[in-house]
């Protein structure tokens, strides 16, 4: 989990803009289809939507967000405007 969880998803949508990495030893990465800006996240038949924030690194355009309950961190990349 993070201690501060904007910086921790400002430096994996970094890290994933730059490299392609998803690489992070405190939480999971999930890549989902492009253009998405929220995911229903399913946990025991119970669902939860998680909002997804714009970022903009080195000419790109990433939406991302974090659920607190799975851990995960969520990326879709943005392919039109």
């Amino acid at each position: 989990m993070f201690t501060d969880e904007k910086r921790g998803i400002l430096e994996i949508v970094e890290r994933y803009a730059r490299t392609g990495s998803v690489k992070n030893d405190q939480v999971k990465v999930t890549i989902l289809p492009n253009d998405k800006t929220s995911f229903v996240e399913r946990n025991d038949g119970d669902g939860r939507t998680v909002l997804l924030d714009e970022y903009h690194v080195d000419g790109k355009t990433i939406w991302a967000g974090y659920s607190t309950r799975s851990g995960t961190v969520y990326l879709s990349t943005v392919t039109h405007r």
